[in-house]
C-alpha cells in the first residue's frame, strides 16, 4: 500500500512531454572534482519538488517530509537555475506556445522582453 511520500511523488510527477521541454532549458553541469561526493539529486526530481513547493506555498523544509528531494537540494537548484534563467525561459516558451492559441500574443512577439 503506497504511503504519503509515494503519493506525493506520484501526484507531482512531471509528464514526459513537459520534462523533455524543461530538460532542454537546463544548463549542463560540470562533474564534481571530488569523487566521494553524494550523488546529485536527479534534475527531474528536483524540479518536481520545486513545483510542489511553489504550488502549495510550503516552506522549503517541508520538502524533506515528501521524500521527493531535500530542502537544501531544491533550494540550491532554484538558485542555480534562476541564475541560468531557466525559469524565465520556461515562462517565455510557455507564453510563446499558449499566447497565439488564445490571441494574447501577436506574431511579432519574440519572447525577449525583460
Amino acid at each position: 500500500m503506497p504511503d504519503d511520500r509515494e503519493n506525493a511523488r506520484r501526484a507531482w510527477h512531471i509528464p514526459e512531454e513537459l520534462w523533455e521541454h524543461i530538460e532542454r532549458l537546463l544548463p549542463s553541469r560540470k562533474p564534481h572534482p571530488l569523487v566521494c561526493q553524494r550523488p546529485r539529486v536527479e534534475d527531474r526530481q528536483a524540479m518536481a519538488a520545486i513545483f510542489f513547493g511553489l504550488r502549495l506555498g510550503c516552506p522549503w523544509n517541508a520538502l524533506n517530509e515528501t521524500g521527493m528531494c531535500s530542502s537544501s537540494s531544491a533550494h540550491r537548484r532554484v538558485q542555480e537555475w534562476t541564475k541560468a534563467d531557466v525559469f524565465r525561459a520556461l515562462w517565455e516558451s510557455g507564453l510563446a506556445a499558449y499566447g497565439p492559441c488564445r490571441g494574447l500574443i501577436g506574431s511579432g512577439w519574440r519572447g525577449t522582453a525583460r
